[in-house]
Parts: C-alpha cells; structure tokens; sequence
C-alpha cells in the first residue's frame, strides 16, 4: 500500500497549525502574564473550540482528498458503484458539499458523488462518516437530549450555545428530540432483564398524570369538551369549571423488593403518639426500577409493557407479583384482564396513602377543622384497616354517618363507598405479614419526577410528538439505559441512512 503524501496532510492542518501557535504565542506573551485565572478560562474556551472545529474540518478535507484519489483509481479501471436499486453508477462528480453542525461548530463534508441517469446520487463517504440524515452529528444530538431532557428548550438552546456557539436552533432541538427517542421501544423490545431469585417480591405500579397539550394534540372528547365549555368569565375559571387542555399520560414501573414484614404499630403511631424506645420496622426498599410511560397509547398498551417486562424478570412465574395501584376502577379492570390474559396470579393492593386521604375527609365531618381529636380517630381507624378489620371500620364509620344530617355527611359517605368497593385489595394484614409495601411512592414520585418537574413548566403546551419522545428519553435516563440506548440508536440510524444503499464497487 502506497504511503500517504505527507505534504497534502500537512496542507490540510496547515490552518489549525496555525492556529494553535497563535494559542501558544497568547498564553507565552507578556500581556498573559495579567490575565486572571477566569480571563485564561474564557480564552481557551473560545479558541480551543475554534482550534478543535478546525482540526475536525482539516480530517474531513484529507479524507476527501485521499477519496479523490481513489475514485480515479477506481475509474481509470472501468469500475462504478452499485445501489440498492441494481444501477451501476460509472461517472463521478468531485465537490459535492454538505454542512455538519458539531459540538466544535459547524464544518464542511466534501465528497465524490457516483451517478448515473435517471436515478439518485450515491455518496459512499457518507456511509463510511456514517453522516445522519439530518444537518446536526450525533455528539450534537446527544448534547440536546442531555440539556433538553432536564430543563426548558429555552435553557437548554442556551446552554448549547455557551457551549458550542450558534449550531442549533430551539425549534431544530425539538426536532432532534423527536428523532432521538424514536427507537427506545424497539430497544427494550430487545432487552432481557436478569431473572431474580424467586423469594424477591416483584412489584408492578401504575399512575396517570396529565401534561398541558396544544389543542391539535387533545384527544377528541377533551378537545370536544373544550369547545363546548361555556365560561363565566372571559379571562379565568369560575369555580368548578375545567380548562379542558390535558392529555392523560400513562405511567407504569417495575422494581424489586426484598419482603420486609411488619406489624401495624410499625406504619401508624397508635393514638397519642408512639412510647418507648423501639424503632418502627422499615418496609420494603425498591431496587432495580423500570419505568416506562406514552401519552400517545392508551393505558392498556402501557400496562401490558409492564407486565412484558415483569414476565421477562419472572420467566418461571415463581416470584410474587404485588401490584400497587390507587384504586381507579378503569386501570384495576385493565391490569385484571392482562393477568389472566397471561394466566399471572397478582395480588392487588390499593396504595394506603390514598385510604388515609379519605380517612381524613371523614373525620372532618366530625370534628372542627383544629381539633386534635381528629389525628387521633384517623389513627384508629388505619390500625383498625391494617390489622385487617376493614368490615369494622366501614360499620363504624356507617354508625357515625347516622348521627349527621345529609349536607354534613358527604366525606364519611365518600370513605364509605371507597371502602366498600375496594374491600377485597384492603387486606393489609396479609400484606404487612409477608412483607409486600402498601403505598405507591414510588410511581407517585415518578409522575412528579418524569412529568410535574419538565412537562408542567410555566406556560408550557405540548405537541403530541414532542410530549411523547421527551417522556420516553426522560424515563430512559431515569432507567440509567441512555448509554446503552445511544449505542443502539446509532446503529439503527446507520441501518436507515446508509444500510439501504448497499454500496459495492463494481467493474
């Protein structure tokens, strides 16, 4: 193999060689010897990254010189390149340019174009680049998602700006966005999670959460109903009356528990406050999450991406499946049907933060707003309900709505109702003795963690598109699989972009 010419290498980094003596030439000169540390900073800041994009743009240079001479190589004897479509393409145009907009700003690809008539262009050093479809490299795109995912597109176009300088603009970040998530599906369709021992609890939980949209992007009764709103007043809500602008997202997540079991006197002080000196028995730590979240497919596509991954973690179904849900008849039905869909034995518990809640609300009817009897009933009642007497309490409360008049009785009918209907996943004794976790704080943090912190920023309306990829990549980060999943996509972006040319010389 013939050596390379030195004098064209030289040639091409002639420019960034020069650049970086000047570097040098500021750093060594009298005048460096004032600057303070943070002056020093900003210098090397600003033509460092000048000095890389020059570097990056003097390799591209060589490499479409040494394509040059290739191709005049290759043409002197009689060969061309092949697409996909099966025509040969024998006549070669030099200087074809595109632009690349990189984390060191933006450079130019010169390449040879291979063409024939009738048909498109083949640029072989594309696929060798590996050059996305799009303007902006992949570091680029990376950059977006890492700044994007966390805060507003407003600061994350500011800091890729302070960064890179002017390479992207806000609405081509949300552009890159929507590119980037498009293959998380497809990655965790392939992954398979490490079966766990069969004494680890395996624990499903599921939470919806609303996300401000455009109102192109409502679902078609939410965006009727907002039509057909009448408001009382021109500039704001009356009382009761629904701005009509969220789309239900639904979330879900799977994680592993080793059992922890407890007593009742563990999760709720008796009446008075605790005595002694024995601390509560701790529940159950979460290890390993999975979340997983749409705003686009409906809730029984989400839970059954759950419940895929939960069966690729049990395969042999021999650990136990607690689901943690807070109490919607809808989602209880849906999860219900994908079990015996799979023929899974689940045990249902219904998250005991929300029964505490409509505890409270009963108690309000019966003592004033600042009585500190009130602490006293509710703590009752929740160890009546976690030492499994739920039937007990639901007589009791009954005994109590007897003695109210009917405009003062709406939350203990309200705790009634609730108790009634859900009696059959109140078995928290059952629970706590085998060590199962009773409330759903992991996926409630996870609503306000994936969705309130990004989603529900001041003024912030979404479009379908947008909300869906921001969703996904932000619970792949939280899920710790971004790495992994650049690797992935980036493959799957060469597949698409360049696979299906199937570039081969020919003669």
């Amino acid at each position: 193999m013939a050596p390379y010419d030195t004098a064209v290498t030289a040639d091409c980094f002639a420019q960034a060689r020069k650049t970086f003596n000047c570097l040098i030439g500021q750093l060594t000169g009298p005048s460096a010897g004032s600057l303070t540390h943070d002056h020093l900073e900003e210098l090397l800041v600003e033509q460092g990254r000048e000095l890389q994009r020059q570097l990056l743009q003097a390799h591209l240079d060589l490499r479409a010189q040494r394509e040059r001479q290739a191709v005049s190589h290759a043409r002197a004897q009689g060969a061309g390149v092949v697409g996909a479509d099966g025509v040969v393409r024998r006549r070669v145009e030099s200087g074809h340019h595109r632009l690349l907009a990189t984390v060191f700003g933006t450079v130019r690809v010169t390449r040879c174009a291979w063409r024939a008539p009738s048909v498109g262009n083949l640029y072989p050093a594309d696929a060798a680049l590996s050059l996305p479809g799009r303007r902006h490299s992949a570091g680029l795109a990376r950059l977006a998602v890492a700044e994007a995912v966390r805060g507003s597109f407003d600061t994350a176009h500011a800091a890729i700006t302070a960064r890179c300088g002017t390479v992207i603009g806000k609405r081509q970040i949300e552009e890159v966005i929507v590119a980037c998530a498009q293959d998380i599906d497809a990655f965790y369709a392939e992954q398979t999670p490490v079966p766990r021992t069969g004494e680890e609890l395996l624990v499903l939980s599921f939470d919806g959460k609303g996300i401000a949209m455009r109102p192109d992007a409502l679902r078609p009764a939410t965006r009727k109903a907002a039509a057909l709103a009448k408001r009382t007043f021109r500039t704001r809500l009356a009382g009761g009356e629904k701005p009509a602008r969220k789309r239900m997202a639904t979330l879900g997540v799977v994680y592993d528990a080793e059992p922890a079991p407890r007593r009742p006197h563990d999760v709720i002080a008796v009446p008075g406050g605790r005595h002694g000196t024995r601390p509560p028995r701790p529940g159950p730590s979460a290890m390993r999450k999975w979340l997983c979240g749409s705003v686009i497919d409906d809730p029984d596509t989400v839970i059954g991406k759950v419940f895929d991954h939960a069966q690729a973690r049990d395969p042999a179904r021999a650990r136990p499946w607690v689901v943690l849900v807070d109490g919607a008849r809808h989602q209880l039905d849906l999860i219900k049907a994908q079990a015996a869909r799979r023929g899974i034995t689940l045990h249902i518990v219904i998250d005991f933060i929300h029964v505490l809640e409509k505890l409270w609300a009963a108690a309000w009817n019966l003592h004033a707003p600042t009585d500190p009897a009130a602490e006293d009933r509710v703590a009752t009642w929740a160890l009546a309900l976690l030492a499994g007497q739920v039937h007990q309490v639901i007589t009791d409360l009954e005994h109590h709505a007897d003695t109210l008049s009917a405009h003062r009785r709406h939350g203990i009918d309200t705790a009634i109702g609730y108790l009634t209907n859900n009696a059959g996943h109140l078995r928290y004794d059952h629970a706590l003795a085998h060590g199962w976790p009773i409330a759903t704080g992991v996926i409630e943090g996870a609503c306000r963690h994936l969705i309130a912190d990004r989603f529900n920023l001041a003024g912030a309306r979404w479009g379908l598109a947008g909300a869906e990829a921001m969703l996904k990549l932000r619970a792949l980060n939280t899920n710790h699989d971004l790495d992994r999943y650049w690797a992935y996509h980036l493959r799957r972006e060469h597949e698409r972009t360049h696979d299906q040319h199937e570039y081969a010389l020919t003669a």
